[in-house]
């Protein structure tokens, strides 16, 4: 595996792309109208079939190509690598004895499979003919190109950071390269195995030693040297460091593919036939796979290993769980002094008596714990969710690890719901702690609760959630700067991973810990446009938030260096695996796609599909008016689209 960041140099990178890409980002953080930034293919909304003269233009010119001796040459050796394709899977096939209604040969996306020996007698499906039907060869060359590029890129941010990627993909590149994919190139996280049966998990017995290694934050960046020497010269570790000029380069090729009509074309083209193929694989093997799954013996939906990935740590139990607990709390703890509000101690009892609440009068509706479908698109109303009752004090008594008791409360809970997913066995979570980044002691303060209140279970592991409020803290002058603020998020993981002998509480959690989120109002406008220019998080001191994409960079910058730090310790590694999606601009998702492992949400992606559908279904509505005769003007048009639709 490389061990060093692969530079991209600013004149690599075209200057027309970058202008469109900046002036799509413009209109994307401003909401502006970007017809005249995108290509003939942008559908608006309104009328899906899109612009007349647009579609003459493109089918004189699929007209002209068809005619051209260069696409007769490029058709033929696409034609060839097709039946090259079929052939192979014509001789894998001939050794199957399987009796199938159609042929059982597999598209040409499926050149790297074969049939096993005990796969189910599936009926499959042959799709023959121009190997890019439907889109001109110049323009499935052009996208072609384009989702290659793409696909390299985030196979090398996902390799460098221990991130999954892949096989089947990786062994098309491969391919694509004329290289041979090998198992051994694969690059997966490393995780931390669960503690064997009488193994103590919060044992701080052998430890690896100090490494004594120096540290120093660099453009945002922790950077390791191997002692004083090597920091003074500027001489750091060998890990890769990377660096926000070729991520933006690297971000800007991606985003240029959003106006880029073929790639666009031929990408919708290809999901509705996806979507197509597996309807018509449904329709034809209900049955066959409704028999197999009744012939597994001992397994059902209730007792298949089911994990929770994206759970809220404060929000894991169910609200009549924590109403129970509330009340059942009171019941035994109604004197005991469980806040400290405006220098005053309270008890329990004096909390609720200052809210003019009963608990025992408490129902699941007057909690309001439940973020419904009015908190769609609002995360004020999903925060305040967060407070039962809509009250601060019971959310910090509570649901917080950093109490006037230690987070003892909220340490008892968790355990009553881990302790549910033991008994169900076939259930496993991955809740959400906080780390907001406002001093370095956050992770000591949550590493001495985690194995105090002993909250370790076999079915939980942890995901370290970062909200996105450098502005806060900024404003109240807890950090000077962005840089500070990443400082204390990072610099105490890569003191733990070089000496954890002095830091040996935090280095039994982080084996439990299998990654990071980035939290937050995906919503918040920013005015500030991420590119190779924006300034070092050193020299970011105003009060305004970074961008998505600035924030996303620079966690997946240093994760990337300490899970290359802990693979050389031999110590798990970690994911980034962000909010991503859910509002705000599709440049989010354009970051997720180049740094995260995997992503929490995707609205915008439904939303997008969404449109697709939309646009599908007039088409087919102009089918059927021009079949009626009711489209009289648009002429080879019409037929053309009603063409396509078959």
């Amino acid at each position: 595996m490389p061990r060093q960041f692969p530079k991209v140099t600013l004149s690599e990178a075209e200057e027309e792309t970058q202008l469109l890409v900046e002036k799509l980002y413009a209109s994307a953080l401003k909401e502006e109208d970007s017809k005249d930034a995108s290509s003939l293919f942008t559908v608006p909304e309104d009328c899906p079939i899109g612009l007349q003269q647009a579609k003459e233009h493109e089918l004189r010119k699929e007209l002209a190509e068809e005619h051209s001796e260069e696409s007769t040459k490029r058709k033929k050796s696409l034609k060839m690598i097709r039946s090259q394709s079929m052939s192979l899977q014509s001789q894998v096939n001939t050794d199957c004895t399987r009796s199938a209604a159609v042929t059982p040969y597999l598209t040409p996306s499926s050149t790297f499979s074969s049939v096993p020996e005990n796969c189910p007698e599936y009926q499959r499906v042959t799709i023959s003919g121009d190997y890019c039907a439907g889109i001109t060869v110049e323009d499935y060359e052009q996208a072609a190109k384009s989702l290659f590029k793409a696909l390299l890129i985030r196979e090398k941010y996902s390799k460098l950071a221990y991130h999954r990627f892949c096989r089947t993909t990786a062994q098309f590149l491969r391919s694509a390269e004329n290289m041979r994919w090998s198992e051994d190139d694969e690059v997966l996280p490393d995780m931390c195995p669960c503690p064997t049966e009488g193994e103590d998990p919060y044992s701080i017995q052998n430890i690896p030693e100090n490494l004594n290694y120096e540290l120093k934050m660099k453009d945002g960046i922790v950077h390791v040297y191997d002692d004083a020497e090597a920091l003074g010269g500027n001489q750091p570790h060998d890990l890769p460091y990377p660096d926000m000029e070729t991520f933006a380069i690297d971000f800007a090729h991606v985003l240029a593919m959003i106006a880029d009509g073929p790639t666009k074309t031929y990408c919708h083209r290809r999901l509705n036939f996806l979507s197509s193929k597996f309807y018509l694989h449904e329709m034809l093997n209900e049955m066959a796979e409704l028999k197999e799954l009744k012939s597994v013996p001992h397994r059902d939906f209730y007792n298949v290993r089911k994990v929770d990935t994206h759970i809220h740590a404060a929000a894991c139990m169910s609200q009549k769980h924590l109403l129970t607990f509330i009340q059942e709390t009171y019941k035994t703890d109604a004197d005991r002094v469980v806040l400290e509000k405006a220098g005053q101690k309270m008890t329990l009892q004096e909390v609720f008596h200052s809210l003019n609440k009963n608990p025992y009068d408490l129902t699941v509706d007057s909690l309001d714990v439940h973020a419904g479908r009015h908190t769609f698109h609002r995360f004020d109303k999903f925060n305040a969710m967060y407070n039962p009752v809509g009250a601060s004090e019971l959310r910090e008594i509570f649901l917080k690890t950093d109490n006037l008791m230690n987070g003892e409360y909220f340490a008892r809970i968790i355990k009553e719901v881990a302790h549910d997913l033991e008994e169900s066995k076939y259930q496993h979570a991955e809740p959400r702690l906080s780390i907001y980044g406002r001093s370095p002691e956050e992770w000591d303060s949550l590493s001495k609760w985690f194995i105090q209140h002993k909250v370790h279970s076999p079915n939980m592991r942890w995901i370290i959630q970062v909200p996105r409020i450098y502005d806060i803290f900024k404003t109240k002058k807890l950090v000077p700067n962005f840089a500070k603020m990443l400082e204390n998020i990072f610099l105490p993981l890569f003191e733990a991973t070089v000496n954890p002998q002095k830091h040996k509480e935090l280095h039994v959690f982080l084996k439990y810990v299998s990654g990071f989120d980035s939290v937050d109002d995906e919503s918040k406008h920013s005015d500030h446009m991420f590119s190779f220019r924006s300034p070092k998080p050193e020299q970011w001191t105003t009060d305004d938030n970074p961008p998505y994409s600035y924030y996303i960079f620079h966690m997946y910058a240093n994760i990337m260096v300490l899970n290359n730090l802990r693979k050389e310790r031999g110590l798990s590694t970690f994911q980034l695996r962000p909010h991503c999606g859910e509002a705000g601009s599709i440049t989010h998702l354009v970051s997720a796609f180049l740094t995260s492992d995997n992503i929490s949400h995707g609205l915008n992606l439904k939303k997008v599909l969404h449109g697709y559908r939309c646009c599908l279904q007039n088409l087919k509505r102009s089918k059927s008016m021009y079949q009626k005769g009711y489209i009289q003007g648009a002429g080879n048009i019409a037929q053309t689209i009603a063409g396509n639709i078959k």
